[in-house]
């Protein structure tokens, strides 16, 4: 059974793309405080330790208060700081994380009732912006997440934050060419830079998926995926053991956690990559599709935790070698075998 995004759908009007960007907002800034609650509880049921529990049953109540915290925390801006791109830089992480998110399939479609006042009868999409070069785009966009945490470290008066950022410049710049040649591949076999094609291209079930056909991309992508989503074991741009807290050395309150809602935006939009890339999407489940897809962002939103919690880190120069003198070899071996596959 074949399954589309796109196919027999209402037209896309400017208001339903509105409120899905909206949705989007919301949704993932709240998914993104609820996620350090259940990093929080997944790392210490791993080690052995309780985690949130005094606040709320369970903890539950934590969120809250982390949120409470960070809204009326200080906003302090240090004396030698260059002001404006001090305030800027927060705001360039979070934005680009979630302008990556308006080109992938984010919750289902729907249609709002009729009966709802202005907005009845909206259909409204399941990608804000249904781009042809969809991947092509959210890679792009991830890619300027980069200045975020440079500005951020360069703007500082302080030596902790430019180590930070030059950390941030030798290691997302690097991976990115790791995740562009390892998604290069499976672009090859599907002959799109779509999502809806790519999803279409492995309606046919579990065999159909590319992660049987691209298995060291599958691999490659997920490793820098963790690199440039700054996890563990990559997380080097604030290594609390070596440079205090990196780029956001001197960040308090709200500034602070823009970073990190960008952060955890940027892990969900790989998550979603991964699972639609390489592990069939929506698959031809029908009406349970979503759910699929939303199990499948979960796991890999799970392991980036699970990682964090049984890793140790690395150091910049493993880090390096890594990349240039591993995967990059790989990437680029694996692109050629898929060249001549395909040319066959």
């Amino acid at each position: 059974m074949e399954t589309t995004l796109i196919e027999n759908l209402p037209e896309v009007t400017a208001l339903g793309v509105i409120i899905k960007a909206i949705i989007i907002l919301a949704v993932i800034s709240a998914i993104a405080g609820f996620g350090t609650y259940i990093e929080r509880k997944v790392l210490a049921f791993m080690q052995r330790r309780l985690g949130p529990m005094h606040v709320g049953p369970y903890g539950l109540l934590q969120i809250a208060a982390d949120g409470i915290k960070l809204f009326t925390k200080e906003d302090i801006i240090p004396q030698n700081a260059n002001k404006f791109i001090f305030m800027i830089a927060p705001v360039i992480t979070a934005a680009t994380a979630f302008i990556a998110l308006s080109a992938v399939p984010v919750f289902p479609d729907f249609t709002i009732p009729e009966f709802i006042p202005l907005l009845g009868d909206t259909f409204v999409p399941s990608i804000a912006s249904d781009l042809n070069i969809g991947v092509l785009f959210v890679l792009g966009m991830m890619a300027a997440g980069l200045y975020g945490p440079l500005l951020a470290g360069m703007s500082q008066a302080n030596k902790w934050g430019i180590i930070g950022s030059a950390r941030t410049a030798i290691q997302f710049l690097s991976y990115e060419v790791v995740t562009g040649l390892s998604i290069l591949a499976p672009i090859m076999l599907v002959g799109s830079l779509s999502f809806v094609d790519f999803n279409e291209a492995q309606a046919g079930g579990i065999g159909s998926w590319l992660i049987w056909q691209q298995p060291v991309a599958f691999v490659l992508f997920l490793i820098a995926g963790f690199a440039e989503t700054n996890r563990t074991p990559f997380d080097l741009l604030e290594h609390e053991a070596e440079v205090v807290s990196g780029y956001a050395t001197e960040y308090s309150g709200m500034r602070w956690g823009m970073f990190f809602i960008g952060e955890y935006a940027n892990m969900i939009t790989v998550a979603i990559i991964a699972s639609i890339v390489f592990l069939g999407g929506f698959d031809a489940a029908g009406d349970f599709g979503w759910l699929f897809i939303i199990l499948k962002i979960a796991f890999f939103f799970f392991l980036m935790l699970w990682v964090r919690a049984s890793w140790p880190h690395i150091r910049p120069d493993q880090l390096m070698w890594l990349c240039w003198k591993v995967l990059m070899p790989i990437a680029v071996i694996n692109i050629l075998i898929t060249a001549i596959v395909v040319m066959v």
